[in-house]
């Protein structure tokens, strides 16, 4: 998949998406936030993973701080300030190298780890825009599986930090069958949680519990962006497993 123009096509169609709308709409998913605080996270998101990147930040970078993070009051203003958000961080990629080592949340990764990462978060957010306003959503299978994918990788490194529960107990298994045809095993995960931590595998088993659907209804089921019962997601097994899966994983 090439990252970066998923990301550009993604970062376009949720300024669309927020230009829609008004600044004042709620947006339910993302719980106090109106349209102005969901626009101005994403847009200065993309800035701060930037900076982090041009800055060879090696800590914690308060977003606050970040260089033009606030938006324009303009609209059309504000729609270039997000489109220049996202070239920048390409940019700050290329210039550093792809597989150069920089600072992320869940530890040190290559620097394309933040295309992704921004990619899929324009991706969530793109759904809870268009959710607020009760606008269809679409988005392509396999970029649906693969925010599957980056997400089950963020849970992974970061499920168990300082004592907190698994959201898996020892000897369950969740497995995710996405319906589209053509995703062959990158359609398929198998999570378990061993010797404290949790581990995946694109893999075709059965699960604890198994879920069946498309891989968008499977990624807003998982994200809590959609309850899984109004999905066409069919749900095999121990039910209860899946809700705890969904109480403690992040937001």
């Amino acid at each position: 998949m090439d990252y970066a123009a998923a990301f550009l096509e993604q970062n376009r169609a949720f300024g669309e998406v927020i230009r829609s709308g008004d600044q004042s709409t709620p947006v339910p998913t993302c719980p106090g936030w109106t349209f102005k605080e969901l626009f101005r996270h994403v847009g200065r998101g993309d800035r701060w993973a930037a900076q982090i990147i041009t800055d060879r930040v090696e800590h914690y970078l308060d977003p606050r701080t970040v260089e033009g993070g606030k938006p324009p009051a303009d609209p059309d203003e504000a729609i270039a300030w997000l489109h220049d958000g996202a070239q920048r961080l390409i940019d700050a990629v290329e210039q550093a190298g792809l597989d150069a080592p920089v600072w992320t949340f869940i530890g040190q990764r290559p620097a394309y780890w933040w295309i992704r990462r921004r990619l899929h978060e324009a991706t969530v957010h793109r759904a809870d825009a268009a959710l607020a306003l009760g606008a269809e959503y679409t988005v392509e299978p396999a970029l649906a599986a693969d925010a599957i994918s980056e997400w089950l990788e963020r849970v992974a490194s970061q499920a168990g930090r300082e004592g907190e529960p698994l959201p898996l107990e020892p000897g369950n298994t969740v497995h995710l069958h996405a319906t589209d045809p053509g995703l062959g095993a990158s359609g398929e995960w198998t999570i378990h949680a061993d010797d404290g931590r949790i581990t995946w595998l694109h893999e075709h088993g059965k699960g604890t519990v198994a879920l069946r659907g498309t891989a968008t209804d499977l990624m807003l089921a998982m994200v809590r962006r959609v309850p899984t019962a109004d999905t066409g997601i069919a749900v095999f097994g121990d039910t209860a497993v899946w809700q705890n899966w969904l109480d403690h994983t992040p937001f």
